[in-house]
């Protein structure tokens, strides 16, 4: 059972589309058992969101152009930047929390086995958090984050009336991105692309655990708790 707010060396990975709350739950989880969390999404905005590297480097050129349409980050260049990341808090011996990464075979097939050599693959713990396509949309067209840190805001009645982000006290914005047209093109790619790593992770032996992510936050996060205990 692991039930502990002290930092370990182990790894917890939330597949889902968009909107699920992925971001959310991770950052509960990672406070709960001091794990760092990293998000695809955030190491790579902060390359492509840099004019130099867009301008010099074509990789981060096409990774922009590839976000800006809604579709995913370019998988190889995706695993090299978070394979690094991977290998700098593992080697820190610290556990890493991922919200929505792996986000396609590919990197599965090569992220899974960097994860295995440094946490030991019974020390890995994988979350489907589900939400159907409307409620994405939905989600996703109304929340906002923190211009800061990306903290997501969802579209909760909680949260309707704050004009700041409540972590780090930083202006709420609406993202481009969060287009319901856009929206809708990121879901049916996370069906294509995403989704199946599930069913290769269960090929490798690992046991998925399924949790409801269209209930309220501290209902989803009270069941991934539940869950986890057992394992």
């Amino acid at each position: 059972m692991i039930m502990t707010s002290e930092p370990k060396k182990w790894s917890i990975v939330i597949i889902g589309p968009p909107g699920a709350g992925k971001g959310t739950q991770a950052d509960l989880l990672a406070e709960k058992f001091g794990l760092i969390h990293l998000e695809t999404s955030k190491l790579g905005e902060e390359k492509i969101n840099n004019p130099e590297l867009v301008k010099n480097d074509p990789e981060v050129a096409e990774a922009k152009k590839r976000y800006d349409k809604g579709e995913l980050f370019p998988p190889p260049w995706t695993v090299k930047i978070m394979a690094d990341k991977i290998k700098e808090v593992a080697g820190q011996g610290i556990g890493a929390m991922f919200s929505g990464s792996p986000r396609t075979i590919f990197e599965a097939e090569k992220e899974f086995p960097v994860l295995e050599s440094l946490y030991g693959k019974e020390n890995i713990k994988i979350i489907h958090l589900n939400i159907n396509k409307e409620e994405s949309i939905r989600r996703n067209s109304s929340r906002r984050i923190c211009g800061a840190n990306r903290h997501s805001i969802p579209d909760f009645p909680m949260f309707k009336d704050i004009k700041t982000c409540p972590k780090d006290g930083s202006e709420l914005i609406k993202r481009s991105l969060d287009k319901p047209e856009i929206i809708a093109v990121r879901y049916d790619t996370y069906l294509n692309e995403t989704k199946p790593i599930l069913s290769f992770a269960e090929g490798r032996g690992y046991s998925i655990i399924e949790v409801d992510g269209e209930q309220d936050i501290d209902k989803v996060f009270e069941d991934i708790l539940k869950e986890i205990s057992k394992s």
